[in-house]
C-alpha cells in the first residue's frame, strides 16, 4: 500500500469531503483560516514587544516585571470573551508576553 503524497491527493482526499463541492468550501475555508492565523501570530508577537517594553519600564523604576494584579483583568477579560477556554488561551498568552520570570 503506498501513501500519496498531497500534491498527489485529490481535494476531496485532502480535505475529507464527499463532494467536490464541499471540498472546494473546504479548501477556501482553510485558506482564510491559515490567514487569520498568519494574523494572529503577528498580533501576538507584537504584544509581545509592547509588553517587553512595560516590563521593562517597570523594572528599570524599580518595580517588579509581573504585575499580578493587571494579569488578573487579563484573564478575567479573556474569560469573560471566550468562557473557560479563553482562560487557558490569556495564560499561554501572558506566558509568553511575560518572557523568563
Amino acid at each position: 500500500m503506498t501513501t500519496k503524497t498531497p500534491a498527489e491527493q485529490t481535494l476531496t482526499e485532502q480535505t475529507g469531503a464527499r463532494t467536490e463541492e464541499a471540498a472546494s468550501l473546504i479548501d477556501d475555508a482553510r485558506e482564510r483560516i491559515d490567514a487569520l492565523d498568519d494574523r494572529i501570530i503577528g498580533l501576538i508577537q507584537e504584544r509581545m514587544a509592547v509588553s517587553a517594553v512595560i516590563q521593562e519600564a517597570r523594572i528599570t523604576s524599580g518595580g517588579r516585571r509581573v504585575n499580578l494584579a493587571r494579569e488578573m483583568e487579563v484573564l478575567a477579560h479573556y474569560r469573560d470573551a471566550l468562557g473557560k477556554p479563553g482562560t487557558t488561551l490569556a495564560m499561554t498568552m501572558l506566558e509568553l508576553c511575560r518572557g523568563r520570570v
